[in-house]
């Protein structure tokens, strides 16, 4: 079968209308939606905490996440090329595991994406705060929900696009960020010819400075930073040709979120003492202010800006198309599946803007705490999809015959016994919320949403059992 390159023209779309989203999403589009997605907050606002938690060795921390990450992706890719569906984790999870843990995968992804999205704006109306200290912070954070909500109404292919630009920008600025750092470190450009050397990654306190410990703790918030990039299964209904955009997009990805990641927090902290890397503000940025290039300074201050509303932008994409989905499944109420004339789920969108409403008023009433509170929150509700995420695909390879294994298209290497190795890493990192006293609270918050979500399916069964019956009757 004959494959174009990289098609830019729609090879489907989905017939009827008012229901059914269109193809329109390109390998271009869906490798850089990925990007947007896990490149935003976690890195640029969320790694100062890291930092402050590991010390230098929080880079083997990162390339420990970048692995189980591209695990999960894999897994997930493995299903979405032998079955492509739009919200389609979910959906997987409740063809391979059954009804209910398809509704909580799906309701979960809905919360964790919303808490991110709260994340993603906060740290946008502190970015702003920089150059306009004069002006509320939630002034900010309630134009991008606005903003936002406008660009994910207009066609998937018109998002798609502009998401592309969003984050073909950051990622193009963080290689020259990137490149800049080594000039600095190794010719001493920008810095009087003053070459800084890479000695700080091991002269306050070693490179283990906070101890093995210190490092192993460090991984729920690096988890956290890689949060998101499960939305190429979301695609997947609206890829022109999942069978090959998936992959590439997919085996495209880890690699370059490594090079970024371990890249630029490896140029921070060979410029900048680790232990002085603050919480205040992007690291990125204070780094560069501290080497005194406020020129340098001032456009990364614009890149995170860029690469938040990158983030944001792919988060409302996100959500949208997962309750679509569920809806169609009948795991959401249906108007969630209504689609305007440009196929886009408008009502998902809405809501999705009202939802994040919430984040104008927490930045209201308390812009200083807002960050680590909700960050860990998405942790844990993040690992639970994606341990749902591995469980299916288990449950997936159950229902194949070796031979259907060894004809599938895009597997995940390892099979079984990899997904068996992230469930492990992942239940550890739930753990590890606990551990802490400040983020245990949002453990709490996720048990106590993973019940409300069995009562509330609970209820749902039950509504559904009461019409079935109905329906018999009136036939009868």
């Amino acid at each position: 079968m004959h494959m174009q390159q990289e098609a830019e023209q729609p090879t489907a779309q989905n017939e009827g209308p008012g229901t059914k989203l269109k193809r329109g999403l390109t390998t271009r589009h869906i490798r850089f939606m990925a990007l947007g997605s896990a490149i935003g907050t976690g890195l640029f606002y969320g790694s100062a905490d890291a930092i402050k938690m590991a010390g230098p060795s929080v880079l083997l921390a990162y390339l420990v996440g970048g692995i189980i990450a591209f695990i999960i992706m894999r897994a997930l890719g493995e299903m979405s090329v032998h079955n492509p569906q739009s919200g389609s984790f979910a959906r997987y999870a409740q063809d391979y595991l059954g009804p209910m843990a398809g509704y909580i995968t799906g309701w979960t992804y809905c919360f964790e994406i919303l808490i991110v999205a709260i994340a993603d704006v906060t740290a946008f109306g502190i970015y702003m705060g920089v150059w306009f200290p004069d002006v509320p912070q939630w002034t900010w954070v309630l134009s991008v929900v606005l903003i936002i909500g406008a660009i994910n109404l207009v066609s998937v292919k018109v998002f798609g696009e502009l998401e592309f630009w969003f984050s073909f920008f950051k990622v193009l600025t963080i290689i020259i960020m990137i490149v800049a750092g080594f000039g600095i470190i190794f010719w001493g450009i920008g810095n009087g010819g003053q070459a800084t050397g890479i000695h700080n990654l091991w002269s306050n306190g070693g490179f283990f400075s906070q101890g093995i410990m210190g490092t192993v703790l460090s991984l729920q918030l690096v988890m956290f930073a890689y949060g998101g990039i499960e939305i190429i299964g979301i695609t997947a209904g609206e890829a022109e040709n999942p069978k090959q955009s998936i992959p590439k997009a997919i085996n495209s990805v880890p690699l370059r979120i490594l090079v970024f990641y371990v890249g630029t927090l490896f140029v921070i902290m060979s410029i900048f003492p680790w232990n002085q890397v603050g919480t205040q503000g992007s690291p990125f940025v204070l780094t560069f202010q501290h080497m005194g290039i406020t020129a340098a300074a001032a456009i990364l201050n614009f890149v995170v800006i860029t690469a938040s509303l990158s983030a944001i932008n792919s988060d409302v994409f996100g959500v949208g198309r997962m309750l679509h989905g569920m809806a169609e499944q009948g795991q959401a109420p249906k108007m969630f599946s209504k689609v305007s004339r440009l196929g886009t789920p408008w009502v998902t969108v809405l809501v999705m803007m009202a939802a994040l409403l919430v984040a104008v008023y927490l930045n209201y009433i308390m812009p200083s705490n807002v960050f680590l509170v909700i960050a860990s929150l998405a942790t844990f509700a993040t690992v639970w999809v994606w341990i749902m995420i591995l469980f299916s695909q288990i449950g997936f390879r159950r229902k194949l015959s070796k031979q259907q294994v060894k004809e599938l298209e895009f597997p995940l290497r390892g099979g079984v016994y990899t997904s068996v190795f992230g469930i492990i890493f992942l239940v550890f990192i739930i753990g590890l919320i606990g551990y802490f006293p400040d983020t245990r609270v949002s453990l709490y918050v996720g048990m106590v949403w993973v019940v409300a979500l069995l009562v509330g399916y609970a209820f749902k069964r039950r509504n559904d059992r009461k019409n079935e019956a109905l329906t018999l009757n009136d036939k009868a």
